[in-house]
């Protein structure tokens, strides 16, 4: 049994769902059924777990505390050939805040509560006890990673554990870049002809809203693809009577970003849905 897999099976027993890493600290590829998200994309979820197939597959939601799956045949050779331990923090209930360098650990020391510390070769990891939205370069040097995230195993670390602080859910609160606050809904309704709305009430309008908001924000998978089909969809029920507003699309957005998707991701799609109708 390597090395490797042995830490696995410790934390496993922990309650911390683990994977392997290869050269370069990166997740093991995709098996051919799962390759470019073939499969649909199933295991790409809010919490972690193997994926249908017996690969190690979807990066950091292929992590696991299954021992049975940690040892099966495909996962006992990437064992072999692992070259680091990941874990998902997000599994484990924790958030873990990456310091890649020693200007971000001195802002640290000023600015954040204490907590569990372990040190990286560049920097250290401060690991706190709660869930977040994980986001990297959140200021230079900083990264969080907890949901939908994987972080290097290296070592018990020194310290107690303290509660996931609002400074550090804070990082991830971005006021609104000039990228996303340039939407392009009134040349749009400019361009599609400022008609009058021939929806019978407001409520039709802020309900269709309300219901593409929900449907961004429940996707557990393909976000980039359902971010693109709700604006597809919004558009065409609504795109040619000008009745969209700055805050209409502002919402779309907000639900967009709060899934992870940038400014421009946004914009892109929204430009994009707007070629595929003529618009």
């Amino acid at each position: 049994m390597s090395t490797y897999l042995t830490i696995a099976l410790d934390l496993a027993a922990l309650a911390v769902p683990v994977l392997p890493l290869r050269a370069g600290k990166l997740p093991f590829g995709n098996c051919p059924a799962c390759k470019a998200t073939a499969c649909g994309g199933r295991p790409v979820m809010k919490t972690a777990g193997p994926c249908e197939c017996p690969g190690v597959c979807h990066g950091w939601a292929a992590a696991t505390t299954n021992p049975r799956t940690l040892t099966s045949p495909p996962w006992r050779q990437a064992w072999e050939q692992a070259q680091a331990v990941a874990y998902h923090p997000g599994g484990a209930g924790l958030t873990v805040v990456d310091l890649d360098n020693t200007d971000a650990v001195t802002w640290a020391r000023q600015t954040l509560p204490a907590t569990r510390t372990v040190l990286t070769t560049r920097g250290e990891h401060w690991i706190y006890l709660g869930v977040m939205r994980s986001a990297n370069a959140v200021r230079p040097g900083v990264d969080i990673k907890s949901s939908m995230s994987y972080a290097r195993w290296l070592g018990p670390g020194t310290g107690t554990m303290t509660a996931l602080p609002d400074a550090v859910q804070a990082l991830v609160v971005k006021e609104p870049s000039p990228a996303s606050a340039a939407l392009p809904v009134i040349s749009v309704s400019a361009r599609v002809g400022g008609g009058k709305c021939p929806h019978r009430t407001p409520a039709y309008l802020d309900r269709g809203i309300a219901m593409a908001e929900q449907r961004i924000t429940e996707a557990t998978s393909a976000v980039h693809a359902t971010v693109y089909r709700t604006f597809l969809a919004v558009l065409s029920a609504h795109g040619r009577c000008g009745c969209l507003t700055d805050t209409h699309v502002g919402r779309l957005f907000a639900a967009a970003q709060a899934k992870g998707e940038g400014p421009r991701h946004c914009n892109d799609a929204w430009a994009n849905a707007l070629t595929r109708l003529g618009l």
